[in-house]
């Protein structure tokens, strides 16, 4: 199987198929995703970076 069969295959999937024809109407869902786990995933890689510089309380 050549690569074009495999994205041919790939792209006749119903979801792959939603997934294209939702895409169309503009960067809105792909957008909000990406911001969402921006707000989730800079906050949580700030602290466990940071936590490293913490000073000990002895």
């Amino acid at each position: 199987m050549s690569a074009a069969q495999g994205l041919t295959h790939l792209a006749a999937s119903p979801a792959v198929s939603q997934v294209l024809l939702a895409s169309k109407d503009g960067p809105g869902p792909v957008l909000r995703t990406v911001v969402l786990l921006a707000l989730i995933g800079v906050p949580l890689t700030a602290y466990l970076l940071l936590r490293g510089y913490r000073k000990d309380k002895d």
